[in-house]
């Protein structure tokens, strides 16, 4: 496919946000989610072809990597300490806790202190940092009372173990609460072109200077298939459905940040490409509409 307009490759075309006040990312960051087995459960598929990976990414500019213990458990995080410690200084390394895994790979919430404590320290290890840049509590535990939960990561984050904190998947109403007890600077919640179930969350992280980290921002790939509306404006537009859908999220408001993630260098790089992918006033809307 010829473009029209040719792609940077690099992840600086896409802008920079302020995460928390102090720390510049470029907006198009990085996942590792697909560097386990399937569903992000068991040792990697391709360990060098992830660290190889990794290592593009930040080559092309890429400066947000997100993660979480629950990856594997501990496979991605030990991938990225791997790849790219030492880190460089631009780099801002974002991962999760509060979400583990069972025997069999099923999703278990926990956000007990202890654990919390424990996970960071963990998380710490396998990065190969003395600082997380970012930490998001993975989910809310309902068994546990929110100020316990966040009141762990507010301890943590006085004790120089981390230097920002997060959210995943939550209402605003819990951002609300949460932010009584320790400044939350992101959110990372589902959001796609057709998943669009958090947009007051979108709008409420912006005026409110936070940022929002859409996961799934391809829709598990649904997104790169190319058809309807968004296949017919990508082909206009000589680049991929995937860059649209990207490029459309980029454009939807200033404080996203979304994080497709991949293990090949030759769709890392396609993505990157998306941060130069220009949308009309007229073309945002119809996505918007056919959506």
């Amino acid at each position: 496919m010829t473009s029209q307009q040719e792609p940077s490759l690099s992840a600086a075309t896409a802008g920079t946000f302020l995460i928390g006040g102090d720390m510049p990312v470029a907006r198009l960051g990085f996942g590792s989610m697909q560097f386990p087995g399937r569903n992000a459960f068991g040792p990697p598929r391709d360990a060098d072809g992830a660290r190889a990976v990794l290592r593009r990414a930040v080559d092309l500019g890429v400066t947000l990597i997100d993660t979480a213990d629950a990856y594997g458990p501990g496979v991605s995080e030990r991938l990225i300490g791997e790849a790219l410690h030492p880190y460089r200084r631009d780099v801002v390394i974002a991962t999760k806790g509060g979400f583990v895994r069972g025997r069999r790979g099923e999703w278990v919430v926990d956000g007990r202190p202890e654990h919390l404590h424990q996970a960071v320290r963990d998380s710490l290890t396998r990065l190969q940092l003395e600082r997380i840049d970012l930490y998001q509590l993975h989910r809310i535990d309902s068994q546990v009372p929110l100020e316990d939960q966040m009141g762990a990561l507010r301890d943590m984050q006085e004790a120089g173990l981390v230097r920002h904190v997060g959210l995943s998947e939550v209402t605003a109403s819990e951002l609300r609460a949460a932010q009584h007890v320790v400044p939350i600077v992101t959110v990372q919640n589902l959001f796609n072109l057709v998943e669009r179930s958090s947009e007051d969350l979108v709008r409420y992280t912006a005026e409110h200077g936070i940022g929002f980290i859409p996961w799934f921002p391809l829709a598990t790939g649904g997104l790169t298939r190319g058809s309807g509306a968004l296949g017919a404006l990508a082909q206009h537009k000589g680049v991929t459905a995937s860059q649209i859908a990207l490029a459309w999220l980029l454009q939807h408001s200033p404080n996203v940040l979304p994080i497709p993630g991949t293990s090949s260098v030759a769709h890392l790089e396609e993505n990157v490409a998306a941060g130069s992918v220009v949308l009309s006033p007229e073309e945002k809307a119809m996505l918007d509409r056919a959506a």
